[in-house]
């Protein structure tokens, strides 16, 4: 508990009862308590701040997106174009076939 061995713990109880009194201990205990759940609730919360700041920066961009479409975009079409004969081949088929 925080690096504290049971005399360190001891001696804080005693100086604690002589300063604030045995009738009043009780109620500073609690405020104490609170308090550290009150820490502890407040760290839990910026832990889960950094983590969803953490999550929102490993996601991709929406350019990141837009160049993926459009890189797959040109792949598919310069696949399909490699495919299907060119402009110029259809136009000397058709001059060929008219003579």
């Amino acid at each position: 508990m925080f690096g504290l061995g049971l005399s360190e713990i001891l001696l804080i109880a005693v100086v604690a009862i002589v300063v604030i009194g045995p009738k009043r201990l009780p109620e500073v205990a609690r405020a104490l308590g609170k308090g550290y759940a009150e820490f502890k609730k407040a760290m839990d919360g910026f832990k889960e701040a950094v983590n969803i700041d953490e999550v929102i920066h490993d996601k991709p961009k929406d350019n990141d997106l837009k160049n993926v479409y459009e890189d797959k975009w040109k792949t598919a079409h310069s696949e399909q174009s490699k495919d299907s004969p060119t402009n110029t081949e259809t136009a000397k088929n058709e001059t060929k076939e008219t003579k």
